[in-house]
């Protein structure tokens, strides 16, 4: 099947985790629990999948602070823009909905921007976990918060 893609699972210090590809750019990283839909993607290590394994590895031992990958989420023009925004978070630093929204070129949509969050298809590479309410409160992780919180205490350790 042309365009079939390719998904391999990697054990992290949050469990299981699936990378998926396609056309050699990362398409999805999800956490075991999730439902993925295998039928359009083969089990099979490739090499743009074995460096994202690399890669998730190196964050997780706080080797690695920015992911080098070639990305290619799927969703609106401001979902993209969203995620875009997430990129330029830097590690071990957090940002508010409303930070986002700005960035993403409407300061007023906050709630798009937590919907964009609960959609971001590559989770950790693209760090939704970053993102907390204006009060500080951790919201919403697709994840659960208890990944969340782990992600932001690794980075914050890490520093």
């Amino acid at each position: 099947m042309i365009g079939l893609g390719h998904v391999f699972y990697y054990e992290t210090a949050l469990g299981i985790i699936g990378i998926a590809e396609s056309n050699d750019e990362i398409t999805h990283l999800f956490f075991e629990v999730e439902k993925f839909l295998e039928k359009e993607y083969e089990k099979k290590e490739t090499p743009v999948l074995a460096e994202a394994g690399k890669q998730l590895r190196e964050y997780f031992e706080g080797k690695r602070r920015e992911f080098a990958l070639p990305l290619n989420p799927t969703g609106t023009e401001f979902m993209l823009r969203v995620w875009k925004a997430l990129l330029e978070i830097p590690y071990g630093e957090t940002r508010s909905y409303k930070d986002i929204a700005a960035l993403a070129g409407n300061s007023k949509a906050c709630r798009a921007v937590g919907m964009a969050n609960n959609r971001n298809p590559i989770s950790i590479v693209i760090p939704c976990h970053r993102v907390i309410g204006a009060n500080g409160a951790l919201v919403g992780y697709g994840g659960g918060l208890d990944k969340k919180t782990f992600l932001l205490e690794m980075e914050e350790k890490s520093r």
